[in-house]
């Protein structure tokens, strides 16, 4: 009985492959507003002036680094958690593919999110001396800058963590004779 419990828990493991092919789906909606954003920029290129190219600009930055997002969880989850894609002998295998643990998984992924709020910071603040664009309040650019922080604190404090947590090895040293 035992047994067969157990092995149900570890098929269950399954139940999040759907997820990620979910995920998938998330990385086709983005790079549709990719394209539906890249396209506006190129219509209204002449008609822009430069602080709306750059503010345009970063909305595809904004975008691309969600997707970087998405397949840090995607490739990361569902080796650590599902089965090992195999792609070995691949030639555009990446490089850290295999290799992301949960905890480096985790700081990819704040790291991820820090740098997608430091670009709506840097957008809304670009905001503020635009005319005739609608600013964000001084209590909301308060709150905007508070999140980022605590973003901020979060991953020094997941990076201290692991550091902490890491086997401590004994250093080794040579005496010349």
């Amino acid at each position: 009985m035992e047994d067969l419990f157990e092995g149900m828990i570890f098929r269950s493991r399954w139940l999040l492959a759907p997820m990620y092919l979910g995920l998938v789906g998330g990385l086709l909606i983005l790079l549709i507003k990719f394209v539906q954003e890249f396209i506006h920029i190129v219509i209204h290129l002449l008609d822009t002036t430069e602080r709306e190219a750059v503010l345009s600009l970063l909305a595809l930055v904004d975008i691309t680094l969600v997707a970087n997002l998405l397949i840090m969880v995607i490739f990361s989850g569902y080796e650590n958690f599902v089965s090992k894609i195999d792609v070995a002998n691949h030639v555009d295998k990446p490089d850290w593919m295999g290799k992301v643990d949960y905890s480096g998984l985790k700081l990819k992924l704040i790291g991820s999110i820090v740098a997608i709020s430091a670009i709506d910071l840097l957008k809304a603040f670009m905001h503020i001396s635009s005319p005739g664009v609608e600013h964000l309040s001084d209590s909301q650019m308060a709150w905007m800058v508070g999140i980022h922080l605590v973003l901020i604190t979060s991953g020094v404090l997941f990076a201290w963590m692991d550091r902490i947590a890491e086997p401590k090895t004994e250093a080794v040293v040579h005496v010349k004779d």
